[in-house]
């Protein structure tokens, strides 16, 4: 029988290594597994690699793995906001490695990622510092820049519903990047507002289908 329900946040995260690169799903806090992020924090991985449209904020979630000095790099396409200034300051001082990527093609390389596609020609960028050291490609008159695929060790997303099988809705904006890193990942673990019985998700509103997850934690947010 495919369980693939866990008890508690501690197994969770079991097993995630120093050095991982960690896809975290979230646009802001919509949608942002911020349980996952905290007990990932009390299970001590460092040296990590963070995937996430923005760089934290204020002192929580994303912000508060920085501050604890868990994360060696970032990968984000929105670094700076009012309240990003841990992330800010752990920048400046040296101390967190920033990758700078738009984010419609930060979403495309991680969906390249999960679908095999070895990279892809974007427009984007096209004549910016973002540009740099990239192969461009010139396709009828117009450059582009070939961008590589992102895969991961783990992915945190957050669900409105789940079953033991895996499968997931999501609630409005809170779905944001988390099915495209559902499936660019290893070890996917997906923290949800309600447990429900195999059966209950219209198939036609499972966005994530189970084959992508490996773990489901309830967790009333």
């Amino acid at each position: 029988m495919i369980n693939k329900i866990v008890q508690t946040l501690e197994q969770a995260v079991a097993g995630i290594e120093d050095g991982s690169t960690v896809l975290v799903g979230g646009f802001g806090g919509a949608g942002q597994p911020m349980e996952l992020i905290d007990a990932l924090i009390a299970q001590g991985a460092k040296d990590l690699v963070i995937v996430n449209n923005n760089a934290g904020n204020a002192e929580i979630g994303l912000a508060a793995l920085m501050k604890a000095g868990r994360v060696r790099k970032i990968i984000c396409s929105f670094p700076r906001q009012a309240d990003s200034y841990v992330f800010d300051e752990l920048y400046r001082s040296g101390k967190i490695e920033l990758e700078l990527v738009p984010q419609g093609t930060l979403a495309e390389r991680v969906r390249a990622g999960g679908a095999g596609i070895g990279g892809f020609y974007t427009r984007t960028a096209v004549g910016t510092m973002l540009a740099e050291g990239k192969e461009i490609r010139t396709i009828d008159g117009q450059d582009y820049l070939f961008e590589t695929p992102i895969k991961a060790d783990v992915a945190f997303i957050k669900a409105k519903c789940g079953d033991r099988w895996g499968n997931l809705t999501y609630n409005k904006t809170a779905r944001n990047f988390g099915p495209v890193h559902a499936t660019a990942a290893r070890l996917t673990v997906a923290q949800v507002d309600e447990v429900v019985d195999l059966g209950e998700l219209d198939p036609e509103a499972v966005v994530t289908p189970g084959i992508f997850v490996q773990r489901v934690i309830k967790v009333q947010s």
